[in-house]
Formats: structure tokens, sequence, C-alpha cells
């Protein structure tokens, strides 16, 4: 028996469908059939909830046949053998047909599980311009008076203020328009969603001309990012009229403004699209944007007219194993679309530097002062400089490079920063801080001025702190200011030495950049030609430089023994961990779930995702140790760091850690329900 952790129900998740049957026009029979074979599909693959095409029992190119009795009473026995079909079926379905209503003719979407149907949804706007019809056929909701009818023996509620709730699934409130609702300024589900609907579905017809599936893209993207929802979409496909008209098939699902699945256009069969909705994510984009609350309030008369209608479905929540199907980013800062991902390090870049400007430019100030060890992160920081000093019109000159090498500087970083000095063209100075790093400890009483190799937390941190107060000097002395170059990740682990070290500057460019971005960053830089082939060279040797402190001194071949992932995890796990805490909040077994998602059952050393070469794979014993680390690190130990840290420009969605900005958090606060969450995580994968 599989531990119900490997089912993705247990974290939020649920899969749902979208059907495009092929279908023949008037003839609800087959439409029918083909219908219940995709419900018979969509609940094998785990889905609670499939959704199919406007009009579907009939095909929507029936025109004036919708007035013909005998196709009517044809549709009405089609849909009750598809409710009935569902009475041997996990899941709910949604299927579109015309329905006679008080001597009126209703486009309508018909809600059905367990063998019943829950409720019928009528069209909202019926489009009767360029080569739609249908205000000929049919009545628009609103000229319903009914709020119930009798369908198939039952008493059902209608209407288009109905809201359906997944009884089993707390999170899983659906609505249902219908086509042309989603293309009006403001559609029936946005008052849904501030209802509580985190799911939206439209049951689509919808013709293909050129440039339409490219709009509908943006519609759909565009509503569900409004209403922090999931957005289903459907439409007709193999079989519909080609009188005048020619249809595509298209399939979209779309989660708070992201696609998450499409099928393919124009094919000559009845396809399904599957996709994991995260119900959690969006209910936390509610709270968090709390204007959506506010939205509620100010439209509360609209809201009050809605009905919620439970669903019986039982999801496969027992322990069976079932593990996500959409992808999972193993770096979710950086884009793993080339295209993409170039773009994302521009604007970056961009507003690294423009914040940079603005900041010298507010102060006065037209020198800056940065100390550069050879490693990834001063190198980042000196290349915004640079670029920043070239917007103002200023000489790299006024940027004041200091390389400081200490007790355990290895020859390559030193090599590494001096060559970066000399091709930006700043003004590059060399200081040995061993001297008055010594005196330091021997004015301390540490052993290691008697010629002890204690290499303790003190004798790094006075390695670090004499560095820092250098650099302040010299911005005094030289009327600049001090850049600070540590990035997110370091402050998300408190991978830095409190105030007279590393954590402190006077403005910190890199501060919400994770190490997996700035890793891609300096590569884009390097492949941009911008410092020239000398520049290139000396930046693709940074990237290849293991990340470490260099404050404990190493052995005969001259190589650091410390490096920050043996010490803190690894980056590209730590960022993703970071990512899903700060961002969305989720509980450690979720983003553990994620992480495994992510990085399982991709081949190694042959994958690129993020402009990173994938040479590692994590199991889950490895993904457990390390968010324990994390989450120990970021909840207990580091937070009186990020409580008092320089001004910087926050960069992405991902957040920032100033508390002026995404994060305020107590200094004293225990991490003690995030371990014990963390605990739930099994040790192995199945």
């Amino acid at each position: 028996m599989s531990n119900p952790f490997f089912n993705l129900y247990s974290h939020g998740f649920a899969r749902v469908a979208v059907g495009v049957p092929e279908c023949r026009v008037a003839d609800p029979a087959f439409n029918a059939a083909q219908t219940i074979l995709l419900a018979q599909q969509a609940a094998q693959g785990g889905a609670v909830l499939a959704a199919f095409p406007e009009l579907g029992l009939s095909a929507y190119t029936c025109d004036d046949l919708f007035h013909q009795k005998a196709l009517l009473d044809a549709c009405e026995a089609a849909l009750a053998q598809v409710v009935a079909a569902t009475a041997e079926l996990d899941i709910a379905i949604i299927v579109g047909a015309p329905l006679r209503v008080a001597h009126q003719l209703f486009n309508c979407a018909i809600v059905a599980a367990g063998g019943r149907v829950l409720g019928v949804v009528p069209k909202t706007y019926l489009p009767n311009y360029g080569e739609f019809y249908e205000a000929r056929q049919f009545s628009a909701a609103d000229c319903a008076a009914a709020t119930e009818i009798r369908l198939l023996g039952q008493t059902v509620p209608f209407g288009s203020e109905l809201v359906f709730q997944m009884e089993q699934l707390p999170l899983f409130q659906f609505h249902v328009e219908i086509c042309e609702d989603v293309w009006v300024p403001i559609p029936p589900s946005s008052f849904a969603a501030l209802a509580g609907a985190t799911v939206l579905v439209n049951l689509s017809a919808s013709n293909i001309v050129v440039g339409k599936s490219e709009y509908r893209h943006q519609l759909v993207a565009q509503q569900s990012a409004r209403c922090l929802s999931a957005y289903m979409y459907t439409s007709a496909g193999r079989g519909e009229s080609s009188t005048d008209m020619a249809w595509d098939g298209q399939a979209l699902i779309y989660e708070n403004g992201e696609l998450l699945g499409e099928s393919e256009r124009f094919l000559g069969h009845s396809h399904l699209l599957f996709s994991d909705v995260d119900l959690e994510r969006l209910s936390r984009e509610r709270m968090r944007q709390t204007t959506f609350g506010q939205s509620a309030r100010r439209h509360q008369d609209e809201i009050r007219k809605f009905r919620t209608v439970p669903v019986p479905v039982q999801p496969p929540l027992d322990d069976a194993e079932l593990p996500l199907e959409r992808r999972v980013a193993r770096f979710p800062y950086v884009p793993a679309d080339p295209q993409r991902r170039d773009a994302r390090c521009k604007e970056v870049y961009s507003i690294q530097v423009q914040a940079l400007v603005q900041r010298l430019s507010a102060s006065g100030m037209s020198k800056v002062v940065i100390g550069i060890s050879g490693g990834l992160d001063s190198t980042h920081a000196l290349l915004v400089c640079a670029e920043a000093m070239d917007a103002l019109d200023l000489p790299r000159a006024n940027i004041l490079a200091v390389t400081m090498p200490g007790f355990a500087t290895s020859t390559r970083t030193l090599q590494q920063a001096r060559r970066l000095m000399a091709v930006v063209g700043c003004t590059a100075s060399e200081i040995d801080i061993r001297p008055s790093c010594l005196q330091m400890l021997k004015d301390l009483g540490h052993p290691y001025a008697d010629g002890q190799p204690v290499y303790d937390i003190t004798f790094e941190n006075v390695q670090a702190g004499e560095r820092t107060n250098h650099l302040f000097r010299i911005a005094n002395f030289n009327s600049a200011i001090v850049i600070g170059t540590g990035d997110l990740s370091e402050l998300a682990l408190g991978w830095c030495t409190y105030g007279v070290g590393d954590h402190m500057s006077h403005y910190s460019v890199n501060a919400s950049v994770p190490k997996t971005l700035i890793t891609h960053l300096v590569r884009w830089v390097a492949e941009s030609g911008r410092l020239g082939d000398d520049g290139a060279a000396v930046l693709l040797d940074v990237l290849g430089t293991d990340v470490s402190p260099e404050l404990v001194p190493g052995g005969a071949d001259d190589k650091p023994v410390q490096k920050s992932e043996d010490s803190i995890g690894p980056y590209e796990l730590q960022d993703f961990n970071l990512y899903y805490t700060l961002r969305y909040g989720f509980a450690p077994t979720k983003v553990a779930f994620l992480a495994l998602a992510a990085w399982r059952d991709r081949e190694a050393g042959a994958w690129p995702e993020g402009g990173h070469v994938v040479r590692n794979q994590y199991g889950l014993a490895a993904i457990k140790r390390n968010l324990k680390i994390f989450l120990d690190r970021f909840f207990r130990l580091s937070q009186f760091k990020r409580t008092c840290v320089p001004n910087a420009p926050k960069v992405g969605s991902g957040g920032s850690l100033s508390p002026r900005g995404d994060w305020r958090a107590p200094s004293d606060s225990e991490s003690v329900v995030w371990m014990r969450d963390a605990e739930r995580i099994p040790d192995e994968a199945p």
C-alpha cells in the first residue's frame, strides 16, 4: 500500500479534463456515445471534472433544426444516456445541449454526476453578429423566470448564478459559462470567482478564423489571472458543419494566467486534455491579494445571487500513488524557454541597473566601492555597476573595485578577480587583509595568533568583517557608496556575516536575485558579447568555480576546502524550496512533493533547463534532508539578519526578503511546526 504523500490530491491539487469529441450534426445518439467514451477515459485518468463543447450533444451548427421537435427530443434522450453513464464513474461532467424551458429554448450546460443532473446553466450572452445568429433560435439566460426546472424526472437548479462545490474537495468550486460569455467586458465568471469559484469552465463551440486561436489564449489567460482561478476552455472539433465555417477543436487549461495545457488543433478524432490544477495555490493567492476580498465586498449584490450546488464525487483520495502530470520547473526563478530566459535576464539586469542609477543620482554620488572575490555574486554586481556608470555617462574608473585576499584565498579566484577588474575597466586595487586580521586575532587572544590551526567561526568572521570595514572606509575617503554583492539565496539561508560583514552595504543590487538566476545572468552577459572575448572567458571561468567563502585555509593543492553547498545544501534545491515557501507559503510536505515531481525521472547530464545543464538528480531522501536544512535556517536561525538589511530593488515576483517589501517576520520565531511537517515526508519514493 502506497503512502498518501504520493497522491496529488493530498497536496491541494485536482485533476481536470477537457474533452473534444468527434460529432455528427443532428445525431445526438452518436454524440452521446463519443462523450461517454471520453468521460470514461477522463475518470480512468483520475480526473474529477470533465467538460465538453457547447451544444455538443446536438452539434452547434444545427441552425433552424434546433426548432425541430424530433431533434430536441433526441437531445434529451441522449442527455439521459450521458447522465446515466455517470452513475458508474467518480467524475462530474459538463455537457452542452439545447433545452426547452417554459416555452423558450436555451443553450445550456448541464452538470451531472452519480447518475443525476446536478444543475443547468443557460448561456447569458447570445452573439448575433458576423457569422452568429444564436438569438434567432435561443433565449438568453436573463429571459428565464424559473430558478428550477424539471429534467429527466428531477427538479434541478437552473440559472447562470450556480457554483458547484465538490463535497470531498473543499477548495474545488466551479462555475460554468458558455462561449460568448467570456468575450464580454464583464464575464459571468468574474462574479462567480468572487462568490468562491476557483475553477471556471467554458463550454464553447467557437469556429476558427485566422488569429482567433491566439485571441482565445489571451482571453482565457487574462480571465484566469484576473479571477485568480483555473480556467477550462473547450471548443468544437471534427464533425461540425463546414457550410460556412471551420472548426479546430482547441482545448485550453490555464491557472492564474499560466498555460497548463493545450490540445493539438484540427485533430480528426475525439481527444482529451488533462491538467492538474493547484487549488491551494489559487486559494493562497486570493488570501494574499487582499484586493480580491475588497472586490467581493464591492459586488455583494451580484454575489448574493449565487447558489451553491453540492457535487457528490469521490476523488481518488485513498493510498493509491497518483503523481503529478503537470510539469514542475526545477528552476522556478529561471524560465526554461531560451527566448523567455534571455528576456528575463535582460529585464532583471535592467531593473538592477536602473535602481542603482537612481540611488546614485538621488544621493549625489558618482563613485561606488565594491569588493571583488573572483566569485559569482561579486562578479555580477560589478557588471551591474559598470552598466550603471555607462547609463550615467560616467567613467568606469569611478568604480573602485578592491580584491582582498585572505588566509584561504585561492590562486584561481584571485586571478579571476584581477582579470575581471581589468576587462571591466574599473579602478582596481588589492589589499592583503591578513596582517590586519592577524592583529585582530591577537587582540582577541585567538589561538590562531599563536600558530594553532583553529579555524572557527570567529576566524572566518574576522576576515569577512575586515573586508567590509575596508570597503566602508574606502567609501568614506572617496565620497562613494559601498555596493553589496550578497544574493537572495544567501539571505534566505543566513549565509552571510552579520553587521560588519558581507551582510552590510550602502546599497545591495543582488539582494532579491537568487543564486540560480545570478548564474544565468552572468552567462547571459558572457554570451551577449558586452565584455568582448576576454571578458566572456573570465565570466565562464567564474561560472565554473565552486561557490566557496574561502575563509578556511585549504590543502597544498591550493583548492578551497570549503564549499558552501556542503554546509547549506545545493543552491538549486534551496532556491526551489525558497520559491515555494516564500511565494506561496506551501507546507514542507507539498514543497517536497513538488520537488520530487521536478527532479525525478529526467536523465542527468543531458537535460538542460533554465540555462543549467542538469548534473544532479535528487531522490526523496536528499530532498527531505536539504529541505530540513532550509526550514531551520530560514525560520529559526536567520531572520534577525533579514530584519535589518540595506536598501535593494525587488526584482521578481518570486519575492524579496526585505522587511520593507515582501517579508516581515519576527527575529525570534521557531521552526517547530515546519520541521514537524517535514518529518511526514517519506524517506524514499516507491
